[in-house]
């Protein structure tokens, strides 16, 4: 089985699982785990905050950073495809009391500036009070432009609006980001076909940490990329965080001794930050070697439409008449993939990490082109 579902299903490496087994633990509701401490220490400091609190899932780290910064009634800017809005149960209205306004995504992943300048309200009592922006970084595997990022900014110190970003998949970002603006890196020398050198591990850090500074709270997945099992991070003010410790336990994600989980986060941040680089030639490896199937005479030729990848996502459009034969085909070969009906066709998501190598790329594309030229003669 080769599993392009999402990053999600990696597992812990050999290194990760002694890591865990071997970490100090207490009980973090007091404080005292020490390992948890020293993971939220770690992450405070890479990425320039106060301070740091892990908790078991991103969608609940989000949610912890929006109610620490919105009161209920407050209103909070975001984009139409982004999780904070559409993916993580509605729990901003549902358990925040906290009202989306809705702004369409661009192309591109970002929002308009003028788009976000309308939908802040005036303060008028017949509005709910526009209290924050929430951005995503990577977006549907899109990185948002640092220059964007730092318009919006502006934009939000200028309306006296807070910022949070849903950076899930922030190292994603930064890997990208220090592939552009970092060429100076001491890595490996390995090159994509879209950046330079390989960058190390500081540099990375240095990317992620630019990302963050343009934030008041940020929310980072461990268990995506990263390769742990479970878990991500808020970071933020020590007063924000002083508030996100109250409502975690309100929510429920209060954990004990929780450093066995921690350990495999620390870890993560300490030795799988220059390995999403693989991630990324996977996804572009993957998606030139599925154009060039569709360009060959069989079942799939002229029917894939693959976007660029410009992280470790690969989007492909199919045509909608081969679609359910191409969904069963990949099944029957022991591919999954996520696919959901879209305009009319077919659209699936392809997502490289931990547990894809490259030769798993080639063993796929090998099956889906022996599937496809099956139909040639057709």
């Amino acid at each position: 089985m080769i599993d392009f579902r999402s990053d999600t299903v990696t597992r812990p490496t050999a290194a990760m699982r002694e890591a865990m087994a071997s970490a100090p633990v207490g009980d973090d509701v007091y404080g005292e785990d020490p390992t948890v401490n020293a993971l939220q220490q770690e992450a405070a400091a890479m990425l320039g905050f106060d301070a740091a609190l892990f908790a078991p899932s991103g969608t609940q780290t989000n949610l912890i950073a929006l109610m620490a910064q919105c009161e209920r009634g407050d209103e909070a800017i975001v984009g139409q495809q982004w999780h904070t809005y559409r993916f993580e149960g509605g729990g901003l209205a549902v358990l925040g009391s906290i009202q989306p306004q809705v702004v369409e995504n661009r192309p591109d992943g970002t929002l308009a500036l003028d788009d976000i300048a309308a939908a802040i309200k005036p303060d008028d009592p017949h509005f709910a009070r526009t209290r924050l922006i929430a951005l995503e970084n990577t977006t549907g595997g899109k990185v948002l432009p640092l220059a964007w990022l730092g318009e919006v900014a502006e934009l939000a110190r200028s309306r006296q609006l807070r910022l949070h970003l849903d950076g899930a998949r922030l190292f994603n970002a930064a890997v990208r980001d220090a592939s552009t603006h970092y060429p100076e890196s001491s890595g490996n020398g390995v090159a994509g076909p879209e950046v330079g050198r390989r960058p190390d591990r500081p540099a990375i850090a240095r990317a992620a940490r630019r990302i963050c500074e343009h934030f008041d709270t940020v929310s980072v997945c461990l268990s995506k990329g990263l390769g742990a099992p479970v878990g991500s991070l808020v970071l933020g003010s020590r007063k924000t965080i002083g508030r996100a410790m109250r409502i975690r336990k309100l929510l429920g994600g209060g954990m004990r001794q929780a450093g066995i989980l921690a350990a495999a986060g620390l870890h993560a941040l300490e030795n799988h930050l220059e390995r999403l680089g693989d991630d990324h030639d996977n996804a572009r490896r993957l998606a030139l070697g599925l154009r060039e199937i569709a360009s060959r005479p069989g079942h799939l030729c002229g029917q894939l439409q693959v976007s660029p990848p410009e992280t470790n996502i690969v989007f492909v459009q199919v045509g909608r008449e081969i679609a359910p034969a191409f969904q069963q085909a990949l099944g029957d070969n022991g591919i999954q993939v996520t696919g959901n009906h879209y305009l009319g066709g077919h659209r699936q998501r392809w997502v490289t990490h931990l547990d894809i190598d490259r030769n798993d790329v080639d063993r796929a594309l090998t099956l889906i082109a022996g599937w496809s030229a099956s139909g040639a003669a057709g």
